[in-house]
């Protein structure tokens, strides 16, 4: 029996057609049309750095539109199908429909993930700086659990990663980790992660296997593009170099590769190792610095929480934003969307996806509850 697929449909293409405002086609139409002008202009090209942020805009913008033009076209195309389906009694037609759907809900619930970044850093690179707090040597076990965990699910969505920073423990696990995610949403996806992780396991360090629970904290800072300044100056700054003693490969432990940059006046400090380079880890260092401190000077502007990081909170008991629990029994739950599961296994080995897609869904109806109150 052929199953009538016109409601569903119709589900689908008024998500659609909200997702079109949110989006705001037109205006990106627009914005296409002024960056694709300025390709065109003599000199275009003497400026590397704005010349290719330009393009990655554009391509960007243009990704954005035609992924967008995409699903329409596959959802008129599976009205007709629905309609012939249903009007010939093809069975062939209505399986076709079926596959046609199931395509459908994920590229309109990936474009309904699109459409909720807005913010100004959302579309780009992410910082991420993963680092122990209370319990002890187990907490820097955590810090590389986490590691792990966030290294599997860009690889699951395709994104490289640079590894910056991620320093031995004293016996086990990282004293942190410092590594930039590069993708398409990278940070705003992220930004679901800023804040405090806690861990409730048996001791695998304990010989009385007593129960365990151990906090690491998760910042996530935008790759800043090249046209935003921040003013660093030369005489702000102490460079030191020294000998890597993280992972890296061949050489990268034998020379003074590694580098640690202090800025005096902010006191931030911020090492990069990873890289046999010592010019490498600099430039990466430098980065790092740059959206730090980009940070700090909006925290002041805006007198209030810091919209990038979140709010700053001590990595320790009643702060988290999200519990693993392994033993004594099985679950990991956001505290915030109340997504949770009992497959931890999964989630830690960066199968994530639902709880940083839920995070956003409840981060914008709340916003949406608030508009309407």
């Amino acid at each position: 029996m052929i199953t009538d697929r016109t409601n569903d449909i119709a589900a689908l293409r008024q998500r659609v057609d909200r997702m079109a405002e949110y989006l705001h086609l037109e205006a990106k139409r627009a914005e296409i049309a002024l960056l694709e002008a300025k390709t065109a202009q003599p000199g275009f090209w003497d400026d590397q750095n704005i010349a290719q942020a330009t393009m990655a805009s554009l391509s960007v913008l243009r990704d954005e539109i035609q992924t967008y033009e995409a699903v329409v076209s596959l959802l008129e195309d599976t009205e007709v199908a629905n309609e012939l389906a249903l009007s010939d009694a093809d069975e062939d037609m209505a399986a076709e429909v079926e596959v046609a759907l199931r395509d459908l809900s994920k590229q309109v619930n990936g474009l309904e993930v699109s459409s909720w970044f807005t913010g100004k850093f959302d579309a780009g690179d992410a910082i991420l700086t993963i680092t122990p707090g209370q319990g002890g040597l187990e907490a820097q076990d955590w810090t590389e659990m986490l590691f792990k965990m966030y290294t599997k699910y860009a690889e699951s969505k395709r994104w490289k990663i640079d590894l910056h920073d991620a320093p031995a423990g004293v016996e086990l696990g990282l004293d942190r980790a410092v590594f930039t995610v590069h993708g398409r949403n990278a940070y705003g996806m992220l930004s679901s992660e800023v804040g405090v992780h806690r861990l409730v396991r048996i001791s695998p360090t304990d010989e009385k296997k007593r129960r365990q629970t151990t906090f690491a904290g998760v910042e996530v800072l935008p790759v800043l593009p090249s046209d935003i300044v921040v003013e660093i100056r030369d005489e702000d700054l102490r460079i030191d170099v020294y000998r890597s003693s993280g992972p890296g490969g061949q050489s990268v432990n034998t020379t003074d590769s590694a580098v640690r940059i202090t800025h005096i006046p902010s006191g931030l400090v911020v090492t990069c190792q990873n890289e046999k380079s010592q010019i490498k880890n600099k430039e990466s260092a430098m980065v790092i610095l740059r959206s730090r401190l980009y940070q700090i000077a909006e925290a002041k502007r805006r007198a209030e929480i810091d919209e990038l990081r979140g709010e700053r909170l001590e990595i320790s008991f009643g702060s988290q934003i999200r519990n693993y629990v392994l033993y004594p029994y099985q679950l990991v739950k956001d505290v915030r969307s109340g997504i949770e599961t009992g497959n931890v296994d999964a989630v830690l080995s960066g199968d994530i996806d639902e709880f940083v897609v839920g995070y956003h869904r409840w981060r914008v109806g709340q916003g949406a509850a608030l508009a309407g109150a």
